[in-house]
């Protein structure tokens, strides 16, 4: 059975954040896709290198997906990142977009957990 694009969005993140990068990579990204995160030049090549470079950094790094939004070729990932156990982490939400069962395009927005907030619903 083929994996959903809603999938294939958590299975790409769960690997990249278990130090797998190459491997989500190889598995999930298209030959033309492109990212638009604002600290690295838009290329497979740079993100890549970034996230591997991440996770050695962070081996302990988790993420919890909260929620998986799909609407035609979009995924949104809802999670909580954290670089190791003691820290506080973030939200993060990763919007794909599929052409061919393949990530070809990837923003990513997030917003660190602050220790204190006056808002009692929580970050999730």
């Amino acid at each position: 059975m083929t994996e959903s694009p809603k999938e294939k969005a958590f299975s790409f993140l769960q690997l990249v954040a278990s130090g797998k990068v190459r491997e989500a990579f190889d598995k999930y990204i298209g030959s033309d896709f492109l990212h638009h995160n604002p600290y690295f030049r838009g290329d497979t090549d740079s993100l890549r290198l970034a996230m591997e470079e991440n996770a050695e950094k962070n081996p302990h790094k988790t993420l919890d997906v909260k929620r998986v939004i799909a609407d035609g070729d979009l995924v949104a990932v809802h999670s909580h990142v954290k670089q190791n156990k003691d820290d506080l982490g973030g939200a993060v939400v990763h919007i794909f977009r599929f052409h061919n069962d393949l990530i070809v395009e990837m923003w990513d927005i997030g917003q660190p957990i602050p220790e204190k907030s006056p808002n009692g619903n929580g970050t999730f």
